[in-house]
């Protein structure tokens, strides 16, 4: 009887112990991922479609994500990864105001033991082993140059612009890796052109008011633009801001004007290409949820990860390409158009 009992007994602890191990793995895949995404602000059209779309994905894959507005101001940022830290997150997600001052908080989240990956803007560190683990952002450079190669294209195919084509330039915040990056690979591309020139620019801070102020500077000091054939903005709402300015002084842009062109493929963009406002436009997608978060499973998993997933650029140009852009308008822009 003895015999029986322990039998009984052993079978039931070991049932205990499968039951236990079998569970183990589906427990840990109900179990959502914790995640804070530290934003920057929301001073544009696509920094909020970039957190619409980041909120969007992160329900549609179940994850718990900790929303922190930086409101433009790197203190608050810091505030946000730090708050997370203690809130003892899964990951950290950071699209960064500025490229510098980082390195004290990326210390305590790499203490703490919490992958920090950025998304969107890039940051500077004194020690490389400070870096993020990964990257999930666009090629900024690479937008920036291709902006100047429509202008270039586009200055060589109008008589007026051939010898020379002066350029105003609607620069983003000073010190985030947008900006710099994009003025970066535009003044790459213009070292081949010896007939195109930069010949003033104007902080817009990224904001629609601020595009609309440096613009009317711009005005002021460049003889209402009647010497210049190009005006590159860093961003979409900056250029929006400065057809308001444009539009009072009278002077034409795009179809029939000073070529103008910029970056993010905001709603508002394709409506201003319809109507000729706007000569082209390079498309800075929203959407980065989707590889951001696979990149927080890959790095829990102890996966290898690369250090910056590249997402695309498109182009679109304005002339030829007014009812497709129309349509697209009214029909809300849905997903942003990719070309």
């Amino acid at each position: 009887m003895k015999r029986i009992k322990m039998i009984v007994l052993v079978a039931f602890v070991l049932a205990l112990a499968f039951a236990s191990f079998s569970q183990t793995p589906v427990a840990r895949a109900q179990k959502a991922l914790v995640i804070a995404f530290i934003q920057t602000g929301s001073e544009s059209g696509w920094r909020t479609s970039f957190t619409d779309a980041m909120k969007a994905e992160a329900t549609k894959e179940g994850i718990d994500l900790k929303f922190t507005d930086g409101q433009q101001k790197q203190e608050v940022q810091i505030a946000g990864i730090r708050a997370a830290i203690a809130q003892k997150v899964d990951a950290i997600l950071l699209a960064p105001i500025v490229e510098t001052g980082w390195d004290a908080v990326l210390k305590e989240a790499q203490a703490a033991k919490i992958p920090l990956i950025e998304v969107d803007r890039d940051v500077k560190v004194s020690d490389p082993a400070l870096y993020p683990v990964t990257r999930v952002a666009a090629d900024f450079t690479h937008e920036g140059a291709l902006a100047a190669s429509f202008v270039a294209t586009a200055a060589a195919a109008n008589p007026k612009w051939q010898t020379q084509c002066n350029i105003v330039e609607l620069q983003g915040t000073t010190g985030s890796s947008a900006a710099v990056d994009r003025a970066a690979g535009f003044a790459n591309v213009l070292k081949l052109f010896p007939t195109l020139k930069i010949v003033a620019s104007q902080n817009g801070d990224f904001t629609r008011d601020g595009g609309q102020k440096a613009m009317e500077a711009l005005i002021k000091s460049q003889n209402n633009l009647q010497d210049i054939c190009a005006i590159w903005s860093h961003n979409d709402d900056m250029l929006l801001g400065a057809l308001v300015a444009l539009k009072a002084a009278g002077i034409k842009t795009g179809t029939g004007g000073i070529l103008t062109i910029s970056v993010d493929g905001v709603c508002y963009a394709y409506k201003a290409l319809a109507d000729g406002d706007f000569s082209a436009n390079v498309v800075l997608l929203p959407s980065l949820g989707v590889q951001a978060y696979q990149a927080v499973r890959d790095v829990i998993a102890g996966k290898t990860v690369p250090k910056w997933t590249v997402m695309p650029s498109p182009m679109n140009i304005g002339a030829g390409n007014a009812d497709k852009f129309q349509k697209y308008f009214a029909g809300g822009c849905a997903g942003y158009y990719q070309g």
